[in-house]
């Protein structure tokens, strides 16, 4: 117990250092102290995410491509925090601005004094910790395209139109609803992304899935389906891991200061989702398919997380386990439609993001009586128009300018030798080509 007081009252100290006020600290310096360290908490989580979507992508595709997924995520978060530095953040959260469209200038720099520290946001964060933890999820919706669009698109192609999406298409979209815009003026609601971040990069993730084609051998001409499994399952579990514990910063960090009733609410709620999403695809895929499907159940859990995001702080935790469930059986019969449909998505990241994303937002108006189910439907709407254009145009200038597929033998021969000239697992395999 000495320990315990001893360690707390040293955190108390180096809190108080930093406090702004003059004179003797205040109960509202001390609170802008644990609010803005929650934030910045929250920050490194959701870049934990990162890697977990790199292990994840890594574990679900073939040996042949892993360095190839690494590399794109590791350029990823590079390249959305820059973009997110240089126009994002000022393109989301442009002030005042028509609810449509808005930019406050290029790059960022804190209101001079305490007006970028203490009085920034209510007191709750600084200036620097609001763009950081926004930047951290600025890369994600690329990340999401990522994954479905492995194997076969060539690496310098994916990186233009990453940096293209990420720049303009994203914060333009979320400035219609956290910047302030016309959907938060009709009360629509996404607590922390479930559109605004996952279906948004689920849009693309479709158009480019389908522009791209499917992997060499996936369908057969008489319209059987080919599996090509992942070649490390115990890396995919890591990366869900991964991606689980960074939720919690994610969902967490969303309530956007350290209340106690707000964030262990939504830490509550963000966890029964995701266990309930892995109740109900593992209960959906034993049913169809006979067996127990680890990487079903892998992305169950996902799907709850989704799912749970647009509404993480105004649904009950009750509730909140019939959203990832339900969720938990989206997701599983979705895989299952995309590949009918012949969408070849390596990793379920459309399924998982996109089809969980719309079903968690349209859940905030199902669930919660402080939300209209049809005003949820118009920001869905609205999302997915925007996005499946901007990601159409996109790729097909890309493809134009660039082409976006690698050769059929750069595809035999994998991405790591054809694109990098790298093994990922150097001296394990060989690969020919005839």
């Amino acid at each position: 117990m000495m320990k315990t007081k001893t360690l707390s009252g040293i955190l108390f100290l180096m809190l108080g250092s930093t406090l702004l006020a003059n004179g003797e600290p205040t109960a509202a310096d001390a609170m802008f102290t644990v609010n803005n360290t929650w934030m910045l908490v929250s920050a490194f989580l959701v870049f934990i995410m990162h890697l977990g979507f790199a292990t994840l992508e890594s574990g679900l595709t073939q040996a042949k491509n892993t360095v190839n997924i690494l590399f794109k995520n590791v350029s990823i978060i590079a390249i959305g925090i820059l973009t997110y530095t240089l126009c994002g953040f000022n393109l989301m959260y442009p002030g005042d601005f028509n609810g449509y469209f808005g930019f406050s200038g290029f790059g960022i720099s804190a209101p001079a004094g305490v007006a970028g520290l203490i009085e920034y946001a209510n007191g709750a964060y600084t200036y620097f910790t609001d763009f950081i933890f926004q930047a951290m999820f600025a890369a994600t919706a690329a990340t999401i395209v990522s994954g479905a669009v492995a194997e076969r698109i060539k690496l310098s192609s994916f990186l233009i139109f990453s940096t293209i999406y990420v720049a303009f298409v994203y914060p333009i979209v979320g400035s219609w609803t956290w910047g302030a815009g016309w959907l938060a003026d009709k009360n629509f609601h996404d607590f922390a992304g479930s559109t605004l971040v996952h279906s948004v990069g689920g849009w693309a993730a479709l158009i480019g899935a389908y522009t791209l084609g499917p992997r060499l051998g996936k369908y057969g001409k008489n319209g059987n389906i080919k599996p090509i499994l992942g070649h490390n399952m115990p890396l995919a579990a890591i990366g869900v891991f991964l991606l689980w514990f960074g939720w919690y910063g994610f969902n967490g960090g969303s309530v956007l200061s350290a209340d106690p009733g707000g964030v262990s609410l939504v830490f509550v709620t963000t966890t029964l989702a995701a266990a309930a999403g892995v109740i109900g695809a593992m209960v959906t895929s034993w049913y169809i398919s006979k067996k127990p499907d680890l990487s079903m159940i892998l992305n169950g859990s996902l799907a709850g997380l989704v799912g749970i995001t647009a509404g993480a702080d105004v649904i009950s935790p009750m509730n909140s386990g019939i959203v990832g469930f339900i969720a938990g059986i989206i997701v599983v019969l979705s895989v299952i439609q995309l590949d009918k449909l012949k969408i070849d998505d390596p990793v379920g990241a459309i399924s998982v993001h996109l089809v969980c994303g719309i079903w968690g937002t349209l859940a905030v108006g199902i669930f919660s009586s402080e939300y209209n189910l049809g005003i949820q439907a118009l920001g869905v709407l609205a999302y997915g128009i925007f996005c499946l254009i901007s990601a159409l145009a996109i790729f097909q200038a890309v493809k134009a300018f660039m082409g976006l597929r690698v050769s059929e033998e750069e595809e035999i021969l994998g991405l790591d030798i054809g694109e990098h000239d790298m093994e990922s697992y150097a001296g394990f395999q060989i690969f020919t080509v005839e």
